[in-house]
């Protein structure tokens, strides 16, 4: 497991804004919060741990968070802060600009700038969720003049490499309760990257990225075209390549080095086999013929998907699925 848990419920109920309050001032720069639902307040955050990079995904009751210039002199640890908005609604004032942002929507504070985060309606009790992102300005390879070109701006996490950072940093919450401590410097690498082309992305400054860097986000944007193509029997090496508008031979290359050797054939192959296996396993589609199931994730001869099912996970698709749905009767 990656990362420690907080709830608020696990505190006494006048005691759990004041906790969230310090809570929140450590986690990224110092700022005063408030809320009109203080006095029930509840929130949960799992701090995650990634290195240089901080990641705490985190659901709220509406709170306002104001870091003025006071606080900027009394104490700025210069780091950026990425929110991923996923439910619920915001409104941010910094650098100049006034913006409001929906779910899958992406924005950019900078420590060393005040801020003014409130929520869209500070009176419903609704909750809101996010990511959140701390990491030092100076691993950002582009310069501050740059980036504050975005700053206070609302950028969208529904498409391109917004999408990807989006998805990425999902997963990671979703992923967290089996992810081992040894996987945080990785993790955490990987974040800067995909941050680091999105940012250069946006500002049409790609050419400020290192080569390491930009092979890291091709790799990942190859990864998330494959898994939204897995249903087409025709996903194979060529194809990709073609989308990427990369050599066959580069796509081998970069895959490998990205992969620990993996081949392309053998990841696809791998995740298709991933997914027939979630289906049989689902009561909802127990009535739909194993055959129906192979050629939803791209597999179309019966034979090929008995034999790599069996090879993969030691049973049949047939006695896979009678053995995961009698467990659940």
């Amino acid at each position: 497991m990656i990362g420690t848990v907080f709830r608020s419920e696990d505190l006494p109920s006048e005691d759990r804004f004041d906790h969230w309050r310090d809570l929140v001032g450590r986690m990224r720069s110092p700022s005063d919060l408030t809320s009109t639902h203080a006095s029930e307040f509840w929130a949960q955050c799992r701090l995650m741990d990634l290195g240089s990079v901080t990641v705490w995904p985190t659901s709220f009751l509406p709170t306002r968070y104001r870091r003025s210039p006071r606080l900027v002199r009394q104490s700025d640890p210069e780091m950026y802060h990425l929110s991923l908005l996923l439910d619920g609604g915001l409104a941010l004032e910094h650098a100049g600009r006034s913006s409001t942002f929906g779910p899958r929507d992406l924005h950019l504070t900078d420590s060393s700038q005040p801020y003014d985060l409130r929520p869209a309606d500070e009176h419903e009790p609704r909750v809101i969720r996010g990511v959140g992102v701390d990491f030092p300005k100076a691993l950002l390879p582009l310069p501050p003049h740059r980036v504050h070109v975005l700053l206070g701006r609302g950028l969208s996490g529904r498409d391109g490499l917004g999408a990807l950072l989006a998805d990425f940093l999902i997963g990671l919450e979703q992923q967290a309760d089996t992810l081992q401590p040894s996987d945080a410097p990785h993790l955490g690498a990987v974040v800067l990257d995909l941050l680091s082309a999105w940012c250069a992305r946006a500002l049409d400054a790609e050419d400020a990225l290192s080569p390491e860097t930009r092979q890291q986000v091709l790799a990942r944007r190859i990864q998330a075209f494959i898994r939204q193509n897995l249903h087409d029997p025709d996903l194979k090496p060529p194809m990709i390549a073609a989308a990427h508008h990369i050599s066959v031979s580069y796509l081998h290359r970069i895959f490998q080095q990205q992969t620990q050797g993996e081949t392309v054939a053998a990841w696809i192959r791998r995740r298709r086999l991933e997914g027939a296996r979630r289906d049989l396993a689902d009561p909802a589609l127990c009535a739909t013929p194993i055959h129906n199931v192979a050629v939803r994730w791209g597999i179309s001869r019966a034979s090929d998907f008995t034999r790599a099912f069996r090879a993969a996970y030691g049973l049949s698709p047939k006695e896979y699925r009678y053995q995961a749905l009698s467990g659940r009767e």
